[in-house]
């Protein structure tokens, strides 16, 4: 954790003292989390619209199989990842992992430029046959490049954005874990989230600046860059905190034993199963919204554009929401009523949601649901999550962590439509219905926030004695 540095402080330090609660010698490593937080999600925002609007044109029963396809995926990654963690150094798998992702986006952007000189969708085809056009090179002059995603490489390009994601977040968050205590997590944690939302802010921000300028496909490299950054913030951190030669990493990996190990400790810690149960419950409930506000935008624009533009201005919108939260809300929230009402807040946001679809399930109400769950998701509910796994043990941090992050995460995704197929069927069919009968949900995740504020003072003390 960081410890105060006769090194900083200065016209940084008194600014940030000023505005937020900022200690001496905290300012120099907040800021690097603060910039490594914002490059990484700026690289994930670049791409997110693009993401989201494959999902759409796959159709509904399209995105629940991606959603199983993206479990799928977590599993066979959850072993690689695992590998990892018992073969290199700790200071050595942030870096190596966002290199990884990093080569991946190259790839996808020389396969992606290879597509769309070879691949013609079928509707594209019909039109040549129609126009009597048959050289894709006078299609591109007479029709501005109009090409469809490849289906097969679209679903790819979805799972790995998906996988990224979150082993890339979980990451970011597994080192902040180690660098911040729980009463410091408190204090900062809305302000390195704050970096995300900034950001997630740029990030839609770039895309609109660049993709008519250098194309679509170029925007990965740009993502990359910012990727690239974010993993230069890393070892700028290790070096800040540990100094040169980490000698209390030296031969030691972050954890012993694979990352199965850290499911086995899930189930065995009723600490880290109401985390992972939290976070289970949480993903259900999201995911039936996404689902819900896909179908609705699918049947409301018919234009790819226009689905891109609605997604994108979501994001702003939820993003400049939550950005100002985190820099004034969040903090003080944590620091005076403690991690019960921040765990709280979402579950009843999300029933609120639910219930405000029973009565009317179109487009604006699906938006301004969507927008609130994420705000208060992104503000209050993450970094209240997140200060709950400065209790556990370092091993744990990665391990459980990381399953949890990971493989939970993404099962909540893949049981969602399971979840709500099965209700419908419980109720007819009827959306409203199954709406209602998704509350006893809200009710056991609100439980589980309750009972994990509840230990979490516990869990500080049993980890310090």
């Amino acid at each position: 954790m960081i410890e105060p540095a006769t090194t900083l402080t200065g016209r940084l330090y008194r600014s940030l003292s000023q505005l937020f609660s900022v200690e001496r010698g905290e300012a120099y490593v907040l800021l690097t989390s603060f910039v490594m937080f914002l490059s990484l999600l700026c690289g994930y925002y670049i791409l997110r619209p693009v993401r989201d609007e494959m999902g759409v044109a796959l159709g509904k029963d399209g995105l629940e199989r991606l959603f199983l396809a993206v479990f799928i995926a977590m599993l066979i990654a959850v072993p690689v990842f695992g590998m990892i963690v018992r073969t290199f150094r700790r200071r050595s798998i942030v870096p190596l992992v966002y290199g990884f992702f990093i080569a991946n986006l190259v790839l996808f952007w020389m396969a992606l430029e290879s597509s769309e000189q070879a691949y013609v969708s079928p509707a594209l085809r019909q039109l040549l046959d129609a126009s009597g056009l048959n050289e894709l090179a006078s299609v591109n002059a007479s029709y501005q490049r109009i090409i469809d995603f490849d289906p097969p490489l679209a679903a790819v390009f979805f799972v790995w954005a998906s996988v990224f994601n979150l082993f890339a977040i979980s990451l970011f968050w597994s080192l902040m874990s180690e660098v911040y205590s729980s009463d410091q997590a408190k204090r900062l944690y809305g302000i390195i989230a704050a970096g995300g939302t900034a950001g997630a802010i740029l990030g839609p921000s770039v895309t609109s600046l660049f993709a008519a300028r250098i194309g679509p496909n170029a925007l990965l490299l740009v993502s990359a860059a910012f990727l690239g950054v974010a993993l230069v913030s890393s070892l700028v951190l290790r070096r800040q905190l540990f100094g040169h030669e980490l000698p209390s990493d030296a031969g030691r990996t972050p954890a012993t034993g694979s990352i199965f190990d850290g499911a086995v400790r899930v189930f065995t810690s009723p600490y880290l199963f109401g985390i992972a149960l939290y976070i289970l419950l949480a993903n259900i409930i999201g995911t039936y919204f996404y689902l819900e506000q896909s179908r609705i935008v699918g049947d409301t624009f018919a234009d790819r554009a226009a689905r891109v533009g609605f997604f994108a201005t979501r994001d702003l919108a939820v993003s400049l929401i939550t950005l100002f939260l985190q820099l004034f809300v969040t903090g003080r929230v944590l620091q005076r009523f403690g991690l019960g009402p921040a765990l709280a807040v979402l579950p009843v946001t999300a029933g609120v949601g639910l219930l405000a679809l029973t009565v009317s399930p179109g487009l604006t109400v699906v938006a301004a649901v969507m927008a609130f769950e994420r705000a208060i998701a992104f503000s209050l509910s993450n970094p209240a999550v997140k200060v709950l796994w400065t209790a556990v043990s370092d091993s744990d941090k990665y391990r459980a962590q990381n399953f949890v992050d990971t493989v939970v995460y993404r099962g909540g995704d893949a049981a969602s439509g399971w979840v709500f197929t099965g209700l419908a069927k419980v109720t007819g069919g009827a959306g409203a219905m199954t709406a209602l009968a998704a509350l006893p949900l809200v009710a056991l995740w609100a439980y589980a926030g309750h009972n994990l504020a509840r230990h979490h003072k516990d869990a500080v003390q049993k980890l310090y004695q």
